[in-house]
């Protein structure tokens, strides 16, 4: 990558920029720009029956397993799902709002969102946009058509932090909704009751969707290095904690390790692709895990 591009995709330039439009596009065409195989394609189909082979038809969709037992040319065809439905689910609850000094988890998680609303509907794919804490808050069901991307960023653009958070009870509500299967992209820091999370995601997997989660955190929290004695706040419920952090760093640290391993562990046994990520990580390793899911699933 060239410095002309590579620095739309560091977080602390993107979030000194104006106008959340401006941030996906800049993200966007960095991420592209940066590529070094060609775009992927789309995620589309579903195997539906054979047909006799026809002069003039793609030879890359002969059977040849099917020729090898009949001595005949027979065609794949496909049921047309051509584009992919994807649904954005961000968690917008206190929690998110947590900085070190950077930018928030939240702020961080909008423009990931957004990045990737801008990519599929230049893909020509369907995405909507769920937002949450305690319970969902904004729901955008899934389109293609290029306006569609100025009601996910306004919504975006507009979002706060506020709440405790109910990650659980979201998905399902959400499982109720979504009826075609799709995507199903989570950005959340997942703090939140371990076991209700998992039963969440899960679900959608029971219903074929494909999930991938995005676990932002921030460097902080998985670090902690203060240096001085702290007075550690939720964020959510307002409870304040003093902490010494040279007694409790090594155990905190070991915590924090042993509760993302438990997701990674829990979540890839159930098929979901899970992604943590801090918000100092530039916006490309995210779109790149993204590209890859979309790659395995092709």
């Amino acid at each position: 990558m060239t410095e002309a591009y590579r620095k739309y995709l560091d977080p602390a330039v993107i979030s000194r920029l104006k106008g959340i439009d401006v941030k996906a596009r800049l993200v966007v065409e960095g991420f592209v720009t940066g590529l070094h195989r060609g775009p992927y394609k789309g995620f589309s189909v579903e195997f539906a029956e054979h047909r006799q082979y026809m002069p003039g038809d793609p030879i890359r969709h002969i059977d040849w397993k099917v020729y090898g037992k009949t001595d005949r040319f027979y065609i794949k065809e496909y049921e047309e799902e051509t584009n992919l439905r994807a649904y954005l689910i961000l968690d917008a609850s206190g929690s998110m709002g947590y900085t070190s000094g950077g930018i928030s988890k939240l702020e961080y998680g909008c423009y990931l969102a957004a990045s990737l609303a801008y990519l599929m509907l230049k893909q020509q794919d369907s995405v909507g946009l769920l937002t949450f804490d305690t319970r969902i808050r904004k729901y955008i069901p899934p389109r293609s058509v290029g306006r569609h991307l100025h009601a996910i960023l306004k919504e975006l653009a507009g979002i706060r932090a506020a709440e405790e958070t109910d990650l659980g009870v979201s998905l399902r509500e959400l499982a109720q909704k979504v009826r075609r299967r799709g995507l199903i992209i989570v950005i959340s820091d997942l703090l939140d009751d371990e076991q209700d999370v998992v039963r969440g995601l899960k679900l959608f997997r029971h219903r074929k969707h494909e999930v991938i989660v995005f676990h932002v955190l921030d460097p902080y929290e998985v670090r902690f290095p203060f240096e001085s004695e702290v007075i550690l706040k939720d964020m959510e419920t307002g409870e304040e904690v003093p902490a010494v952090p040279w007694d409790i760093r090594r155990e905190y640290r070991s915590q924090v390790s042993a509760w993302i391993s438990r997701y990674r562990s829990v979540l890839r046994q159930s098929g979901i692709d899970y992604v943590p990520i801090n918000t100092e990580t530039p916006f490309d390793v995210a779109l790149f895990s993204y590209l890859e899911k979309r790659q395995r699933m092709g």
